[in-house]
């Protein structure tokens, strides 16, 4: 290993209070409040569809609870999800697993139901190209979206109305600067993996791929460098292309967005690598009042965390100085990344890029399409999921880097997503 890993001295006590941490009774699903806490469970990690449920609670769960309750939704596509504000967004349509953009309503007796859906101009294309509906929000009535239909804009939508139709920026220009020669870029975008907004300017991730079939645009970079597009959002104009060196597959086309910001304003972005199993994973910085990549700072898994066996970084939680982060335990391979207990959770220091290792919470499953890391009333909560019974949410005491049960789920699935939010 590369870092020395700082184990935290509580270890006895993180046992001891997991024993005595579900002592309540479940809360139960619908009844009237303004208040709700809404969780996601992922039920079939195997069809590919992603079926689960979500249900919301009038109060912070605590012990044993399920997510399969008669107010429930059950349906696809319930490997995590975005949110903003009180309101929740999916990329993948509950009833039929589309790519797009599906809110979701949670109604005052706690009943969860799917929303207004924005689906690609071209199903078709959508269809074959995966990523539409990767998206973020500016504001109440402002967001932008990705849509296959139209690989090289950036469309626009109001995230309250699920208006879409709204215009677009388009990029074609700026993302035809390289590569126009190049008879080995089978497909060209712009937004498909990474949309950012900071300091009122868009940051999207300009795709050059070799490939033109399935996931086309994925663990298939044409050059060792990622490109991206800063856009000024005063008037929704190109400003410049920034790059980050000698890495590759930045984010990825799910709920998970891979990117944070640290109390301070500090943009972090992951950038998985160069195949689906890692290499050249890395994480880097583009500070508070800046637009370009912070060229002192990054976070290289081979020299900052381990050289021993290959891998990569699935996401990142920023919070006054530190990294939340999963990493694997073993060398990755296609049958573990996504089905065996190898994802440990880790503090990092942002500043010396020590790795310390956080106790209590189980080495568990990839969080795939779910934010491994909430806060919620205060709270950080860490998803503990493996393949062998342990589910929940763990709260994470950041004084000695441990974690203890907070409520864990026996009916529904895995956890995908946890979320607080006033009813409007």
């Amino acid at each position: 290993m590369k870092k020395q890993f700082l184990r935290a001295a509580t270890a006895l006590f993180t046992v001891a209070a997991l024993f005595t941490a579900c002592t309540k009774d479940d809360p139960a699903p619908g009844q009237d409040g303004d208040t709700k806490y809404v969780l996601i469970t992922l039920s079939d990690r195997v069809s590919g569809n992603k079926a689960g449920y979500i249900s919301a609670f009038d109060e912070m769960p605590t012990g044993t609870i399920s997510n399969a309750t008669a107010g429930s939704l059950e349906g696809q596509g319930m490997g995590g999800w975005r949110t903003y504000g009180n309101n929740i967004y999916k990329m993948f349509r509950t009833a039929d697993y589309a790519t797009g953009i599906e809110k979701i309503n949670v109604a005052a007796d706690g009943t969860v139901t799917t929303g207004q859906f924005i689906s690609s101009k071209d199903p078709s294309a959508a269809a074959k190209y995966f990523g539409t509906g990767n998206f973020v929000i500016k504001d109440d009535n402002t967001g932008y979206y990705w849509d296959a239909a139209e690989p090289t804009k950036i469309q626009k939508f109001n995230p309250t109305t699920m208006t879409a139709s709204l215009g677009s920026i388009d990029l074609t220009a700026v993302v035809n600067e390289r590569g126009t020669d190049e008879e080995g870029i089978k497909f060209r975008s712009a937004g498909q993996k990474f949309l950012a907004i900071k300091g009122n300017k868009l940051y999207a991730n300009l795709t050059y791929a070799k490939n033109d079939a399935s996931q086309v645009g994925f663990f298939d970079d044409f050059y060792p460098d990622v490109y991206i597009a800063v856009i000024d959002l005063e008037n929704e104009t190109y400003e410049k292309t920034i790059s980050i060196k000698n890495t590759g597959s930045i984010a990825y086309i799910n709920e998970n967005h891979m990117y944070d910001y640290d109390t301070n304003g500090d943009l972090y972005i992951v950038c998985q690598g160069r195949s689906s199993i890692g290499g050249q994973s890395k994480i880097i910085r583009i500070k508070a009042n800046e637009t370009d990549i912070d060229g002192t700072w990054e976070l290289d898994y081979i020299s900052d965390f381990t050289d021993d066996y290959n891998g990569k970084f699935v996401g990142v939680f920023a919070k006054d100085g530190k990294l939340i982060l999963t990493v694997n335990t073993e060398p990755l391979t296609g049958s573990n990344i996504n089905s065996a207990n190898i994802w440990k959770f880790y503090s990092v220091d942002i500043a010396s890029k020590d790795f310390t290792e956080i106790t209590g919470v189980p080495v568990g499953t990839n969080p795939g399409a779910a934010m491994a890391a909430v806060e919620i009333d205060g709270k950080v909560l860490l998803r503990g999921s493996t393949v062998d019974g342990a589910n929940g949410y763990y709260q994470y005491n950041p004084t000695n880097h441990s974690a203890t049960l907070a409520f864990s789920v026996n009916v529904g699935g895995a956890v995908s997503g946890f979320h607080k939010i006033e009813v409007q």
